[in-house]
């Protein structure tokens, strides 16, 4: 049975995919309750998404703590690689306090251990961040980029009301030859041109919303071979569970939702899904 919403309680696990996929992009040490997470807490979630067909995740730092965390829970937990970065919305703060560039050479010193595989998430907020912080914004993004492509490791992106400036970036910087748009947010238009440069989309829960359709005609022109789909948990829970916190056990909503988007076959999906991550990440 597909799950129903309910306002008491946790999200009930969907039905399990018919193949594996990988949760692109979560932040397991992000608690919307306020409570610690600690590395030796994620084994009932990540055996919660295993039981469902999620074996596999990418935990995102986007800030100093964040990305310890993100180093060890990928070198505790086999079914973890890790993304290190300075979230967009971190930078203003951590340059005025004069320590940019010393965490810029954290993320780069971090993005040599084995088990990380990702430089992000990196890029422009221009949401939650004013025209004061902008140009340092676009100054650590540049960072960002050249830390992907002097460590060889794939680039994730995060474009929050920023599109033309990210492309403009990326384009100008020179984007890795592995770059993901992390939780893509644009339309149509601004998919094409991703596609056109060989980016990565993934799309998060909100694709299932009823009021994304503009993301659904998004996805609906991007290629099996760019796409990848993520939680961003806790945030951005699928429909039917929007409002709660979300997990990587929830993924298969999602999947479900874009696999009858692009009328394809959910295990034809998920099979793209999951090679498309390891082409970008390596085996885990």
């Amino acid at each position: 049975m597909t799950s129903q919403p309910s306002r008491r309680g946790e999200p009930e696990a969907p039905d399990p995919l018919p193949i594996p996929v990988v949760d692109n992009h979560t932040h397991l040490d992000i608690s919307r309750e306020g409570e610690t997470v600690g590395v030796d807490d994620l084994g009932p979630v990540l055996r919660a998404a295993a039981r469902v067909g999620v074996d596999r995740v990418v935990q995102v730092g986007c800030d100093p703590t964040g990305n310890e965390f993100a180093v060890a829970a990928a070198e505790a937990h086999p079914s973890v690689l890790a993304g290190v970065a300075l979230h967009p919305n971190e930078v203003p703060g951590l340059a005025a306090r004069g320590e940019l560039d010393a965490q810029l050479a954290r993320v780069e010193e971090l993005a040599g251990r084995p088990r990380v595989r990702v430089v992000g998430e990196t890029g422009l907020d221009f949401y939650r961040t004013g025209p004061d912080g902008h140009a340092v914004q676009e100054e650590s993004f540049r960072a960002h980029v050249e830390i992907a492509k002097r460590t060889g490791l794939a680039l994730q992106i995060h474009d929050r009301d920023a599109h033309d400036d990210v492309l403009r970036v990326l384009a100008d910087a020179g984007a890795p030859d592995r770059t993901v748009m992390h939780c893509f947010s644009g339309g149509v238009e601004t998919a094409r041109e991703c596609v056109s440069r060989g980016y990565h989309l993934s799309f998060s829960g909100t694709v299932t919303f009823k009021s994304a359709k503009e993301l659904r005609d998004a996805l609906a022109v991007t290629p099996l071979e760019l796409l990848l789909v993520e939680t961003d948990a806790p945030y951005l829970t699928p429909h039917p569970w929007r409002g709660a916190s979300n997990s990587p056990m929830l993924v298969p909503l999602t999947v479900r939702v874009m696999a009858s988007v692009l009328g394809v076959a959910v295990p034809t999906l998920c099979e793209a899904l999951s090679e498309n991550a390891e082409r970008l990440y390596g085996p885990w």
